[in-house]
C-alpha cells in the first residue's frame, strides 16, 4: 500500500525498505560542478517531487559520492525531536506532522536515515516551519532559507533537499524560491534538478508524472542521468545545470492520515 495509517505500519515498512546502491558513474565535469558548489557555498541543492520511492536512494548516493553528513530536509523543524529520538533509538513517536501525506516523509527517507545515522556521521536539519504557512509563497521560503544559513555555516557542506519548486537559484513565476534567497547569501550555490520520466509518485494521493516530469522548464542542461534496472547512474556536465535524469519513479509509502 502507498499510504499507512499507524506507527506500526510505518515501523514495518521501514524495515522492509531496501537500502541499496545506486549505480552511480560521475563524470568529471560534473563532479566539478557540485564540488564548487560545496566549495564557494557549503550547500547543494537537490529538487524533488515528493512522494517518489527512489528520492532517499538519490539522497543516499549523493551524499555517499561527494562525502556529505550533513543533511537538510524540508521537513516541518517541529518534527526534529520526534526524528532525532527515532535516530537514536529506532522508537517513533506518534506526532501529527508525520502524517500529513504530501511525500516529503516517506517510509525510505526513514530507512536511509537510520542506515546514514548509525555511522555516527549525519546531522539532519529539519526547516519547514509550521507558522510559516501564514506567510505568502517567498516569505515561506525566507523563513526556510534563514534556518539553513543560521545551521550550515560557510565552510560546512550541506545537502538541501526541497520540492523543485523551491530549488531554483534564481527569480520563477512564483515569486523568490529557497534556492534564489539562499543563492543572495552563498553566491555558487548549484541546484541538481530530478527529471522524472513515466511513472507514479505518492502525493496525498497516488499521481501519475509524464515523461519529462519535473524538469526545470529551461533551456540547457547539465544533467545527471539515472538509468533504470542495472544500467549506471551517470551524472555529467553539458550547458550550465544539473539534471537528474529518473526514468520510471514508483509510489513510496507514505505515511498519511486523510483529513475526518
Amino acid at each position: 500500500m502507498p499510504a499507512v495509517a499507524t506507527v506500526e505500519a510505518l515501523l514495518h515498512e521501514v524495515a522492509e525498505f531496501a537500502v541499496v546502491d545506486l549505480p552511480l558513474r560521475i563524470e568529471p565535469a560534473a563532479a566539478a560542478a557540485v564540488e564548487q558548489s560545496l566549495t564557494d557555498s557549503g550547500l547543494l541543492l537537490l529538487g524533488e517531487a515528493h512522494g517518489a520511492r527512489e528520492n532517499p536512494l538519490v539522497i543516499r548516493a549523493l551524499m555517499r559520492a561527494f562525502g556529505l553528513t550533513r543533511l537538510a530536509l524540508e521537513w516541518p523543524e517541529e518534527l526534529a525531536p520526534v526524528i532525532h529520538a527515532f535516530l537514536a533509538s529506532a522508537t517513533l513517536a506518534d506526532d501529527w506532522l508525520l502524517w500529513l501525506g504530501d511525500g516529503r516523509i516517506t517510509a525510505g527517507h526513514l530507512a536511509v536515515l537510520s542506515e546514514l545515522a548509525a555511522t555516527g556521521q549525519l546531522d539532519v536539519l529539519l526547516y519547514d516551519g509550521m507558522l510559516d504557512a501564514h506567510r505568502t509563497w517567498s516569505q515561506r521560503d525566507e523563513a526556510m532559507a534563514g534556518r539553513i544559513l543560521a545551521v550550515a555555516a560557510p565552510g560546512t557542506r550541506t545537502l538541501v533537499v526541497a520540492g523543485n519548486a523551491h530549488t531554483p537559484t534564481a527569480s520563477t513565476e512564483l515569486d523568490v524560491p529557497l534556492g534564489a534567497h539562499l543563492a543572495r547569501h552563498r553566491p555558487g550555490i548549484r541546484e541538481i534538478r530530478i527529471s522524472y520520466g513515466g511513472g507514479t509518485i505518492y502525493n496525498c494521493r497516488p499521481r501519475h508524472i509524464p515523461a519529462g516530469g519535473g524538469r526545470a522548464g529551461r533551456p540547457g542542461g547539465l544533467p545527471l542521468r539515472l538509468m533504470s534496472g542495472q544500467e549506471q547512474v551517470v551524472l555529467h556536465a553539458e550547458r550550465g545545470e544539473l539534471l537528474l535524469e529518473l526514468p520510471a519513479p514508483t509510489e513510496a509509502v507514505v505515511p498519511h492520515r486523510p483529513c475526518g
